[in-house]
């Protein structure tokens, strides 16, 4: 779904050369990459939450640990700068903050 904390996700990792690609993805395709090793990461992002990982998915009898059930690397580093950037701790590189005087 759309909203400003999944397109500020969209836009620092545009920022940080990561690839992006937004797409339907199925329960399979999510298996498969769990199978061969692919599956990385997994979270989600909201206002109140910023970005949350997620660490199990269970399908039926699969289930699928993430990241040893942990946070991610990316997950973190987004959360980090996204708060970071609320609050005033780290530079603004995306021209989001406004002053108000």
């Amino acid at each position: 779904l759309p909203g400003v904390t999944r397109d500020s996700v969209l836009q620092l990792c545009r920022h940080w050369g990561l690839p992006v690609e937004e797409k339907r993805i199925s329960v399979d395709e999510l298996l498969a990459a769990q199978h061969n090793g692919t599956l990385e990461e997994v979270f989600g992002t909201g206002t109140a939450a910023v970005v949350s990982p997620v660490g199990k998915l269970r399908y039926g009898d699969e289930v699928m640990t993430i990241n040893g059930g942990g946070i991610g690397p990316v997950t973190q580093k987004l959360y980090d700068t996204i708060t970071g950037i609320q609050l005033g701790r780290l530079d603004d590189p995306l021209g989001w903050r406004v002053e108000i005087k």
